[in-house]
């Protein structure tokens, strides 16, 4: 977990190669569930044909059938899920009922003047004329108006780590990999 520009995506990334598991991606389970017209691919198709978020609980049974998959035996990294405590909630009945739990909730904690460097950096590199200093500020303020509740979350269920997100890549990965350790 962490705002936007904190690494989250290059560390799981990481993470996974070096602990051979897969990175579960919800954005990228949902396109494949629609590309292979799976039963839940094709009921998220429907909501997102119509511009609407896909709700929670068909992206949970989108989760349920890829943790099933047998490269999830020895465990999987969740990217981008789940983003509120209600997805959080759901989310543990489900790993429960498939006797599995949650390791670790992982929160990177980069410095809001760190994060509009990176993501300004990174709009410049990438020529993404939509995210400026006002959007991306607006991200970041959304993101910890709703994010605040998830860490509280998993830290009363003592699963939450915070780790500094702020130095070179190396650095950031060996600090998670010692939470998980």
């Amino acid at each position: 977990m962490g705002p936007p520009g904190a690494g989250k995506g290059t560390q799981a990334k990481i993470l996974c190669e070096r602990l051979s598991i897969p990175q579960i991606s919800t954005g990228d389970i949902l396109r494949d569930a629609v590309k292979y017209q799976t039963a839940m691919g094709m009921e998220a198709k429907r909501y997102m044909d119509a511009g609407d978020l896909v709700p929670d609980s068909v992206v949970i049974g989108i989760i349920k059938d890829r943790i099933r998959e047998a490269d999830c035996k020895n465990g999987f990294l969740l990217d981008g899920f789940p983003r509120t405590v209600e997805q959080a909630e759901a989310l543990d009945i489900l790993l429960k009922n498939e006797g599995k739990s949650i390791d670790k909730a992982i929160n990177l904690q980069v410095p809001d003047t760190e994060l509009l460097k990176r993501l300004l950096s990174r709009a410049e590199i990438e020529g993404r004329a939509d995210d400026n200093e006002v959007t991306i500020k607006n991200r970041l303020d959304n993101y910890n108006k709703k994010t605040l509740p998830l860490l509280d979350f998993y830290a009363a269920r003592k699963k939450l780590s915070q780790v500094n997100g702020v130095g070179s890549l190396e650095e950031v990965t060996s600090l998670i990999q010692k939470e998980l350790a």
